[in-house]
C-alpha cells in the first residue's frame, strides 16, 4: 500500500491545509464547516461546499485519535451551522419580550447541538473505515466511502429526533438554479439523505486520486489531473442542464403574495388592510373563472369557524361576525372560486381553557368552510414554548406573539376538492421533511404550502424555497408556495420554478398547475432508499478493510 509522503504537488498544498496542532485544526474544521454552507441560498456556491469537504475529510483521515476526529467533525458543524442558520437570529428583532441581542446567541447555542451530528458522522466513519497511520489512496476512499455512509444515517436522524430539524441538508447544494435540477434528479431514487452522501463521495474523489498518481509516472499524473477536470466540468454542466419541459394539468390557480410585513401581521389595526392586499390580488378575472385561490400562512387575521368566545370575534373578526367574514371572502373568490388561506383555529377545552392551531381553512365561493388542515409539525420556541413552567419563569417566550401555545394536528392528509384537485397542506416548516410530506395512501395532484418568511431576513426564504424544490422532485408532485413577502412560487414535478414573485413585492400568480408525476421510487420507499444506499457504501468501506488487511 502506497504510503503518504506527499509525493505530488497537490497532497503537498493539501498537507499545508492541515494544521500540525490541535487548536488550528479546530479552527480550519470551523473554517470548513462555513465555507460549506456557502453553497446553500441565497449564495449558492456550491464548488465551495465540495472544498469544504474536501478539506474536512483531510483533516479527518490524518487524525490520529477518534477523539480528535469526533472533534473536528463537531468543529465542522459549528461553522457549518452557524453560517447557514443565521436567519434564525433575525426573528427576534421581531420579538418585543426577549432581547435582540440574544438572536445570535440562539444560532450558536443551536449550533452547538446540531454540531454534535457531524460529529457522530465523523467518529463513525473512522471506526468504520480505520484509515491507519498512513492515509495512503485505500485509507482516503475508505474514509470517503464510510463518510458519506455515516452523513446519511447522521443527517436523517436530525430530521426527526427530539422533534428533529431537518433544515439545510448537505444535498442542496447540488440544487441547480430555478430553471435546472442539478444532480437533485438523484433524489426519487435515493432521496435527499441519499444526495448528501453523494455530495460527500464527490468531494472525496479528488483526494483519492491525487493519492492514486501520487509517485507514479508523468501520464499517470497527467490522467489524474485530466480526471480531477473531467469531474469539475461535468459538475458544472449538470449543475446548469436545461429544465425538462413542463407538463401542463387542467386546474387553475391564483396564487398571491400580499408583502405583509412582520410587524403588522399580529397587529388588529392593520387587519383590514391587511386583507385587501390579499383580496386586491385575488378577484376573478372573469365572472365564470373557476380557480383555486390560494393565500399564505398568517396573512388572514380573522377567526372563521363559529363557537369562540364573543370578545375575540370583537377584537379579531370583521364585523364581529365569523359568518360575515366567509361571506365576504367567498365574494372575493368568486362563486366558481375556491379559497385556501392560512388561519388560526382555536381548541376550547373543557373549564374554558384555550390553545391554538397553525391551520389552512377551505372556503367555497358561497362563503362556506369545506375542510380544513392544521400544521402537525411545529416549531420548538416558535409556536410553543417547551418546558413552559421551567423557562417561562426566566424570562423566555415564544418567538411568534400570543400566549396560547400552538397543538399539533393529526399528520399529512389528503382532501379531495373535486374539480380544484386532490390538495395535500403543509404549513410552513412542514415541508422541509423528507419522506414525511404526503399521506401515501392517498397521493395527492398537488402540495400547498403556505407559509410566512418575513421573520428570516434575506437567508432563510430562498433556503426555504430550495427545500420544498426538493421535496417536489423527490415526490414527483408539484408545489405551490404562497408566503407572506416572498419567495412564493410554482414548482413542478421536477423541482423545476415555473413562475415565483420575488421578496417583498405585491404579486400574483396564474396559470394551470402543472401535472404531478407517477409515484417515485422514493414516494414508494421513502427513506428506506437513502438508508439502503448508507448501508451498501459502509459494507464497501468494511470490506475494503477487511481486503488491505488480507494483503498485510
Amino acid at each position: 500500500m502506497q504510503s503518504d509522503r506527499y509525493a505530488s504537488p497537490f497532497l503537498q498544498t493539501l498537507s499545508l491545509a492541515v494544521p500540525p496542532r490541535p487548536v488550528p485544526r479546530a479552527l480550519a474544521a470551523v473554517a470548513a464547516g462555513a465555507m460549506a454552507a456557502c453553497g446553500f441560498q441565497p449564495l449558492a456556491l456550491w464548488p465551495l461546499t465540495l472544498i469544504a469537504l474536501a478539506w474536512l475529510l483531510e483533516l479527518l483521515v490524518r487524525a490520529s485519535t477518534g477523539r480528535q476526529v469526533f472533534a473536528l467533525g463537531w468543529c465542522f458543524g459549528l461553522g457549518y451551522f452557524t453560517l447557514g442558520n443565521n436567519w434564525i437570529a433575525t426573528a427576534f428583532t421581531y420579538q418585543a419580550q426577549m432581547p435582540h441581542w440574544l438572536g445570535m446567541i440562539a444560532v450558536v447555542l443551536l449550533a452547538l447541538y446540531l454540531a454534535v451530528f457531524p460529529g457522530f458522522a465523523a467518529l463513525a466513519a473512522r471506526l468504520l473505515a480505520r484509515p491507519g497511520a498512513a492515509p495512503g489512496t485505500s485509507a482516503m476512499a475508505r474514509t470517503v466511502l464510510a463518510l458519506g455512509a455515516a452523513w446519511i444515517v447522521t443527517e436523517w436522524t436530525r430530521g426527526w429526533l427530539f422533534t428533529g430539524f431537518a433544515w439545510n441538508p448537505l444535498g442542496v447544494a447540488l440544487l441547480g438554479g430555478y430553471e435546472s435540477q442539478g444532480l437533485a434528479w438523484l433524489t426519487p431514487w435515493i432521496g435527499t439523505y441519499g444526495l448528501s452522501g453523494v455530495l460527500v463521495l464527490l468531494a472525496g474523489l479528488p483526494g483519492v486520486i491525487a493519492r492514486a498518481v501520487a509517485g507514479r509516472g508523468m501520464a499517470v499524473r497527467i490522467a489524474g489531473v485530466l480526471g480531477v477536470a473531467a469531474l469539475a466540468a461535468g459538475l458544472s454542466l449538470a449543475m446548469q442542464a436545461a429544465a425538462p419541459g413542463e407538463r401542463m394539468g387542467a386546474i387553475r390557480y391564483t396564487l398571491v403574495q400580499p408583502d405583509i410585513r412582520q410587524e403588522f401581521i399580529d397587529d388588529p389595526r392593520s387587519f383590514e388592510s391587511n386583507f385587501r392586499r390579499l383580496a386586491a390580488q385575488s378577484l376573478p378575472r372573469s365572472p365564470g373563472d373557476r380557480r383555486v385561490v390560494l393565500w399564505p400562512e398568517s396573512g388572514l387575521g380573522d377567526f372563521l369557524r363559529d363557537g369562540y368566545p364573543e370578545y375575540l370575534y370583537r377584537i379579531y373578526t370583521y364585523a364581529g361576525d365569523p359568518v360575515i367574514a366567509r361571506r365576504r371572502l367567498g365574494q372575493v373568490v368568486g362563486p366558481y372560486g375556491l379559497l385556501l388561506t392560512g388561519a388560526v383555529d382555536l381548541v376550547i377545552k373543557d373549564g374554558g381553557e384555550q390553545a391554538a392551531r397553525n391551520s389552512v381553512t377551505a372556503i367555497d365561493g358561497s362563503g362556506a368552510i369545506v375542510a380544513g388542515y392544521s400544521k402537525a409539525h411545529l416549531v420548538p420556541y416558535g409556536e410553543y414554548l417547551p418546558m413552559r413552567s421551567l423557562l417561562e419563569p426566566l424570562g423566555l417566550s415564544r418567538l411568534v406573539a400570543g400566549q396560547l401555545d400552538f397543538e399539533p394536528g393529526p399528520g399529512p392528509r389528503t382532501i379531495d376538492f373535486g374539480a380544484y384537485g386532490k390538495v395535500g397542506v403543509q404549513i410552513c416548516y412542514e415541508i422541509i421533511f423528507s419522506g414525511g410530506v404526503i399521506d401515501p395512501a392517498n397521493r395527492p395532484d398537488y402540495l400547498f404550502n403556505p407559509s410566512n418568511d418575513g421573520w428570516f431576513g434575506a437567508w432563510g426564504p430562498p433556503q426555504h424555497l430550495a427545500q420544498a424544490r426538493l421535496r417536489a422532485v423527490e415526490e414527483g408532485i408539484p408545489v405551490l408556495r404562497s408566503t407572506t413577502t416572498g419567495i412564493s412560487a410554482v414548482i413542478d414535478a421536477d423541482g423545476i420554478v415555473r413562475a415565483f414573485v420575488p421578496r417583498h413585492q405585491v404579486g400574483r400568480l396564474d396559470g394551470l398547475i402543472p401535472q404531478a408525476h407517477r409515484p417515485t421510487l422514493f414516494a414508494r420507499y421513502g427513506n428506506a432508499l437513502p438508508l439502503l444506499l448508507a448501508t451498501v457504501l459502509a459494507a464497501l468501506a468494511v470490506c475494503m478493510v477487511a481486503l488491505d488487511r488480507r494483503q498485510r
